[in-house]
């Protein structure tokens, strides 16, 4: 098997040869083409071959085109920060929204006008170029409550929604007609998948109930747009008691990336048992390890999510979040080395 064929055979709940593997690979692949972090994240050329070197030196079953979550903000104006070492971030000292009054000033805009998100459109086009059919190439989209937290801090804007919903609710309907157009041409230009990164569904940050209603919705029209254009939809969430139920039920998703165990579930196997004929799970090694504990502790994770989950199909093995853009390499091969030996199905 390829690695299309082997994600789209886990996809479909069925044993390929082997566990589909992707460390999540991201800032850390700028090393591999020479790239200052700033050049990596705005210029797709740069971008897209960091990406390609990657599937080249380790040979990963799918691309997942995180680059990082202020990609969507550039469409409302939003400054940011190029740090040397870490992912860019809005410049916190000079938000769009600094009062809820500002609220009622962001409103739908045209994604063309986004020089970031032109350039996360050119840098799939570049992968599909080369991938298509080979590997499955899934853009990396944040969802509409994410991308409203980015032009107001996420504490503050916690607070606006029992100070002011609806002012909250407008300015995420807004977004998220922008992001319906723009994830309508990310899937015109050949990406297998879109996923949504839906960081408030999670327990840590929001309750059930709240996201239902300040999300839930926006997400079930966002991921119909997806549908209606053919491509898969799928879910990365790396907060603690992430909501599975609520969040399968609105998006309706063929996989879920995540780090924790769902939160009505106590370990991953009750995850695998309660939701592995619904969705394909992605995951769930910590990614901090690659940098602290020993390399048989790295490894023991990566067995123990194969014992977990893997049996079946309907599996594929990933870091839950984000591997470290200052790590070495080396773990990241133990894990693919992992999947490619420990990780075969027996037939």
């Amino acid at each position: 098997m390829n690695s299309f064929e082997r994600v789209v055979t886990a996809l479909n709940h069925q044993e390929p040869d082997r566990v589909p593997v992707y460390p999540i690979l991201s800032g850390v692949t700028r090393k591999l083409v020479g790239a200052s972090y700033e050049k990596w994240s705005t210029d797709a050329e740069t971008c897209a071959n960091a990406f390609l070197e990657a599937t080249r030196q380790f040979d990963i079953d799918c691309v997942v085109t995180l680059i990082d979550l202020s990609i969507e903000c550039d469409a409302w104006g939003q400054k940011l920060v190029f740090a040397e070492n870490d992912a860019a971030h809005p410049d916190y000292s000079d938000l769009v929204i600094k009062e809820i009054e500002d609220y009622a000033n962001i409103k739908k805009v045209d994604y063309r006008t986004s020089k970031r998100m032109m350039m996360h459109i050119d840098v799939c086009k570049r992968l599909v170029a080369e991938l298509k059919g080979k590997k499955p190439i899934v853009a990396f989209v944040f969802g509409p409550l994410g991308v409203l937290s980015m032009l107001r801090n996420q504490q503050d804007m916690y607070m606006d929604l029992y100070d002011d919903p609806d002012a909250v609710k407008e300015a995420a309907r807004n977004i998220n007609e922008t992001l319906k157009e723009y994830v309508a041409a990310l899937c015109d230009i050949g990406v297998d998948a879109i996923m949504f990164d839906t960081l408030f569904a999670s327990g840590t940050i929001m309750s059930k109930d709240m996201w239902v209603e300040m999300e839930g919705g926006l997400m079930e029209e966002l991921s119909e747009v997806v549908r209606q254009k053919g491509c898969l939809n799928m879910i990365h969430n790396c907060g603690q008691r992430i909501y599975f139920d609520v969040q399968i039920e609105a998006i309706q998703p063929a996989a879920i990336s995540f780090l924790y165990p769902s939160d009505d579930c106590e370990t991953f196997e009750e995850v695998k048992k309660k939701y592995g004929d619904q969705v394909t799970l992605i995951g769930c090694v910590t990614p901090a390890n690659s940098v602290i504990g020993t390399d048989e502790e790295w490894d023991q994770q990566c067995t123990d999510q194969i014992d977990a989950m893997a049996k079946g199909g309907g599996f594929m093995l990933e870091t839950g979040c984000e591997y470290p853009s200052g790590a070495s390499f080396d773990r990241a091969q133990r894990m693919i080395d992992i999947a490619k030996t420990y990780g075969v199905y027996q037939k």
